[in-house]
């Protein structure tokens, strides 16, 4: 039914997505031939992260409103309509029965994130399932990542990848802009919801209490 076709899933928390992400799954597109890419917000990040992780109904939507002028991306709620962790071998189990065995998949994601592919979930049998796309920074250290891991690898070296959500969300806790480092729909969504604020922070966090 869909032979042949070219995936790229475009894994990630979002938080928010920023120019670097879209370029990042553009360049993939372009580079590899891919029919489509796509976007896959994660629901239950698997990997610690030491702030909270913003509701999946703001990251969805930014990311909604971050590809919606490009007809080559799509956004797949499957982790979100999925309980439990967000392993990515589920995932890609899912897009197995969507799209067959014929289909190439190519699941694209920032090098750092495979600096701990050693606690990957089912890592051997996720290798057989598709092929992985690893976006780096010029200048990234490649040795850094594990040996047997990189001949499976395919490298793609990205300039804007030194933009990070990460200094997203500081700048904006600190005041500072954030103007062309994502695009003008998702810094004013930002600041319609007041996202990464600490005046936000502290609201969330007293509502916790």
């Amino acid at each position: 039914m869909h032979n042949n076709v070219r995936i790229g899933i475009m894994g990630g928390v979002f938080d928010p997505i920023h120019i670097g992400h879209l370029f990042t799954a553009e360049e993939a597109r372009n580079n590899l031939s891919l029919d489509k890419v796509i976007f896959v917000p994660c629901l239950n990040p698997t990997h610690k992260r030491n702030d909270r992780v913003t509701t999946i109904k703001h990251r969805l939507q930014m990311t909604y409103l971050a590809i919606k002028d490009n007809p080559y991306f799509e956004v797949s709620k499957i982790e979100i309509n999925r309980p439990g962790p967000s392993y990515t071998i589920d995932t890609i189990k899912e897009f197995r029965k969507i799209y067959g065995w014929d289909a190439e998949i190519f699941f694209i994601t920032g090098a750092d994130a495979f600096l701990e592919i050693e606690s990957w979930y089912k890592k051997e049998e996720l290798f057989t399932m598709c092929q992985f796309v690893a976006a780096t920074r010029p200048g990234y250290d490649l040795d850094k990542l594990n040996p047997n891991f990189k001949r499976v690898l395919k490298i793609m070296e990205i300039p804007l990848l030194a933009i990070s959500s990460t200094d997203i969300r500081f700048r904006i806790k600190n005041k500072l802009s954030i103007k062309y480092i994502v695009l003008e729909e998702i810094r004013k969504y930002i600041y319609d919801n007041k996202l990464y604020s600490k005046e936000r922070q502290a609201s969330v966090g007293n509502k916790n209490r």
